[in-house]
């Protein structure tokens, strides 16, 4: 194995194994260094497992609903163990995949941790490899706060760890994990309470969809705690208990799941020996072209605090490759329009702007929206009933959209292609003109008035 290459990635996850496969198609020598397995938090605890437990969940819902359509079913239970080895199985099947996708591309696998020696010097297991360009790729990590008893809880991590069903589970935070798992384990028979610092959950999000989740959570049985500080966990025979700064007691729960965010993997790089800047979070900022104050280390991914979505790591660590060996000196991701999907239940689908933030960019004079709040035909017939809420922000005398938001069964499904529409610059007439596909829910989005 080679100690010095054109391109090195720190990070065997989506952005590095995208920056270095695409390299090494231009001609580069190349290389990966990781740590643990490959594919990063998406395919290890993230996108990939997570979206098999949400299948999973979706199959017991579907069970529960059947009775509806006339089928004789017993209530689902669900064997936690089988699915879950399942689940590591297909896991473990992707790692290998990746391990020889970099064989057949020519990128050198190096397994281990690395630190910064110089700008272009990395260590790894007391060897030194240097490279012409280093892509810093690191991810991030679940943050656990620092508060007496955090750790009687486990971090979002650890959700994939669990060996059994939690009979009682407090889920703390709002943000995609935090839904997402709370409405997983919910689904499949746990009572959960969703703890939250904010009113509602996901509040980036459109308020129609934060609050219209908030609402189907409720009636599907999730206790949300709103508003809450926490002060400690304390642990008793009954379980864990959490206490809030009120003095309040939530609980006792079986579980208790950290779902508040992340934290960047810069800590352990030395990345002081290359004087690379990071933030007070330990993020690393980057230009458009993914670049660092440091020349010829760059970061893409989770590590810079942007858009933290495989799919983006994945398009920079590519456009940052045909930039330096590509012959393509204005390749760079357009960090405008992304799409994005939480696996709710039910799912959300959103691409662009948000109403307020829209009136903020244009002024709430040129903004027009259209929105409808729906049961799609599938709920018509069962006693389980799942709002569909839309809504299209456009802006100006053209009526562009700049925002489409939607909650509701298959908005997973749905957005792709309206975000190839909205990417290209589409109009409410646009929309209008496009003929329904009848019946489907995806058909109100070119009905709206």
């Amino acid at each position: 194995m080679s100690s010095h290459y054109d391109l090195i990635a720190i990070g065997g996850g989506s952005g590095g194994l995208a920056v270095t496969k695409r390299a090494a198609i231009h001609g580069a020598k190349t290389a990966v260094i990781e740590g643990g397995r490959l594919g990063g938090a998406c395919v290890n605890v993230g996108c990939v497992p997570k979206k098999v437990m949400w299948n999973a969940a979706s199959i017991a819902q579907a069970i529960t609903d059947a009775p509806d359509y006339g089928f004789s079913t017993a209530s689902p239970v669900i064997d936690w163990t089988k699915m879950t080895a399942s689940r590591d199985a297909y896991v473990q099947r992707l790692n290998d995949i990746h391990d020889r996708n970099l064989g057949k591309a020519n990128v050198d696998l190096i397994q281990g941790f690395a630190r910064f020696i110089s700008p272009n010097t990395i260590e790894v297991d007391d060897q030194h490899y240097t490279a012409d360009h280093i892509v810093i790729t690191t991810g991030g990590r679940p943050f656990v706060p620092r508060l007496p008893g955090a750790e009687l809880g486990i971090s979002s991590d650890g959700f994939f760890e669990l060996t059994q069903l939690p009979a009682k589970v407090a889920v703390v935070g709002g943000g995609y994990i935090g839904v997402e798992i709370a409405g997983v384990l919910n689904t499949l028979g746990s009572e959960v309470s969703l703890v939250l610092r904010g009113k509602d959950p996901l509040g980036a999000f459109d308020p129609l969809i934060r609050q219209t989740l908030a609402q189907q959570m409720r009636d599907d049985g999730i206790d949300i705690c709103s508003q809450i500080k926490l002060e400690s966990l304390t642990k008793s025979g009954q379980g864990i208990s959490i206490t809030t700064t009120n003095g309040d007691d939530i609980g006792p729960f079986d579980q208790v799941i950290w779902a508040i965010g992340r934290s960047p993997n810069s800590h352990q790089l030395d990345i002081e020996n290359a004087a690379v800047l990071c933030d007070t979070q330990g993020f690393i900022p980057v230009d458009d072209y993914q670049n660092t104050n440091i020349k010829a280390i760059y970061a893409i991914g989770d590590i810079t605090g942007k858009a933290a979505l495989t799919p983006v790591a994945i398009a920079a660590g590519r456009r940052l490759a045909d930039r330096l060996f590509g012959g393509k000196a204005n390749s760079k991701l357009d960090y405008d329009l992304i799409p994005t999907v939480v696996f709710s239940h039910p799912p959300i689908g959103s691409i662009g702007l948000t109403e307020s933030k829209a009136a903020n960019q244009y002024g709430a004079e040129k903004i027009k929206t259209y929105q409808t709040r729906f049961t799609g035909m599938y709920h018509a017939l069962t006693e389980h009933k799942v709002k569909t809420a839309m809504k299209l922000i456009c802006v100006g005398a053209e009526e562009k959209v700049v925002g489409c938001h939607i909650i509701g069964p298959g908005a997973d499904e749905m957005l792709q292609g309206f975000a190839v529409a909205i990417k290209m610059g589409a109009t409410k007439q646009d929309f209008d003109n496009t003929l329904a596909i009848h019946p489907t829910s995806s058909e109100e989005l070119v009905t709206l008035t």
